[in-house]
């Protein structure tokens, strides 16, 4: 079956670079603001499982269109010569310095490539670029043109007056928020320019919507695991007799967080390595413990659920802590597992809020100490028995999965995790979750909640997922 591939032309600077990247989901192309960046025609395929469903080459940006189409009208004496006529261009003049871009973009074009033809249509449309235009035409090959809106639509639609007279297909596309729906649009366009490419894109489109299923599955099992992991988990060290605890606790604690934040980052990247990220920069702070930030409201409740939330929450699990049994802050803040501190306490059974977290502050996370039969004593930290702890965890792998998930693979920027997410849960949902992490931090159903936990949470990234 032939393999479809796409030379991405057009002047420098128009954004060729950022639609190959999103449409091959490769971040490992080049992007830069300044103009020339792209020097050597490259090829991206885009492959799901080491198949490769099509090819999108990055061109260098053309340059001297006019003096290439003067060269072209006078060595062609008729409209039937004209695709050989670019053809012995290319051939001549690919050593020449002058005609390099020029040659190193139609090259693919002259090898039988489909032309994607990219402007910027927040710059004004000129006759000047109808001889790059006529060039592309004269090459015979199948092509449609994308008005890439980079800083706006200003002049998309003397843009598209002006491209339909040399292309029969004109669209606009963003590559920097194109959603995959439209991406996939794209490609069924593509189908139709060329009968060899329909049967192929075609069956692209289908692996590629099958691929964003299981990335969302895969997904939802990579959290799961990790949340359940981190409700269960707990360290543990023996002490001889005569020494003393306080140390130890210590310790137990910096191993307690480090492998938490591990597990995270873990989780994170196989999410990212799903959706075809390896580069992939994020804004985040120092793992830094300051005790200080246990006070930050605002960080405790940013991932996971506010004050409100959490006491219907809690009171539905029946997960409420008596304020006198020094059960208090669960885990770290800052950096990666930024503001997991929630404190459960109070007369009567309610959720406290900034009262209860200063009364207990000194007590982060579960101590218990066991003395053992050979002597000296058993310390040990966790599991987590904070009620918002797994909320935040579910709210930052949940965000951090949705920006993943539905950004371009043009886009650059750096991820912002500190987005509020679970707040959109209804009510029920969050009772359900509530009552599914208590049974699962009291080792209840556990099999059942995780079940149910991980259908949840297939459901939210599947949702997040554009089919």
């Amino acid at each position: 079956m032939t393999i479809p591939t796409f030379a991405v032309v057009g002047r420098p600077n128009k954004g060729k670079s950022s639609i190959v990247a999103t449409l091959a989901r490769d971040d490992a192309v080049y992007i830069d603001a300044k103009a020339g960046s792209t020097r050597e025609a490259t090829s991206y395929p885009m492959k799901v499982d080491g198949e490769t469903l099509y090819i999108l080459v990055d061109t260098p940006g053309l340059q001297r269109a006019r003096a290439v189409l003067d060269w072209l009208n006078a060595h062609c004496s008729d409209a039937a010569a004209r695709p050989d006529t670019v053809r012995a261009f290319v051939e001549q003049h690919e050593g020449d310095p002058n005609y390099r871009d020029e040659c190193q973009a139609l090259r693919p074009v002259v090898d039988g490539a489909g032309i994607i033809y990219v402007v910027d249509g927040s710059c004004p449309y000129g006759a000047d670029y109808e001889a790059e235009m006529e060039i592309l035409r004269w090459s015979g090959q199948p092509s449609l043109a994308l008005i890439n809106p980079i800083e706006g639509e200003e002049f998309v639609q003397e843009w598209t007056a002006g491209l339909g007279q040399f292309f029969r297909t004109v669209r606009i596309f963003d590559a920097h928020r194109a959603e995959v729906t439209k991406q996939l649009e794209l490609l069924e366009l593509f189908g139709h320019l060329h009968p060899d490419w329909r049967e192929p894109l075609e069956r692209a489109v289908a692996i590629l919507r099958q691929d964003r299923q299981l990335q969302a599955q895969g997904a939802s099992s990579y959290i799961t695991d990790f949340i359940v992991d981190a409700i269960d988990y707990k360290v543990e060290q023996a002490v001889p007799d005569g020494l003393p605890l306080e140390p130890v606790q210590k310790i137990l604690f910096e191993r307690y967080k480090a492998h938490l934040i591990k597990r995270e980052r873990q989780c994170r990247q196989r999410v990212e390595e799903l959706y075809y990220y390896s580069n992939l920069s994020k804004s985040e702070q120092g793992l830094v413990l300051e005790e200080a930030d246990l006070f930050n409201i605002e960080k405790w409740y940013l991932w996971g659920l506010s004050q409100t939330s959490l006491m219907a929450a809690a009171a539905s699990a029946g997960a409420v802590v008596g304020g006198t049994t020094g059960m208090a802050l669960d885990v770290v803040s800052g950096g990666l597992l930024g503001g997991l501190g929630t404190l459960v306490a109070g007369a009567g059974g309610a959720v406290s809020g900034v009262w209860g977290a200063r009364k207990y502050a000194d007590k982060i996370g579960q101590i218990k100490v066991k003395g053992i039969p050979s002597g000296g004593n058993m310390v040990s930290y966790g599991p987590s028995k904070s009620i918002n702890f797994p909320f935040v965890l579910l709210g930052r792998a949940l965000l951090h999965q949705r920006l993943v998930s539905t950004r371009t693979h043009a886009d650059r920027n750096a991820l912002d995790l500190s987005q509020p997410l679970l707040e959109r849960l209804t009510e029920k949902e969050r009772k359900r979750l509530a009552r599914i992490f208590d049974d699962l931090r009291n080792d209840r159903k556990h099999d059942e909640r995780r079940a149910q936990l991980a259908a949840m949470i297939l459901g939210w990234c599947s949702d997040a997922t554009p089919q």
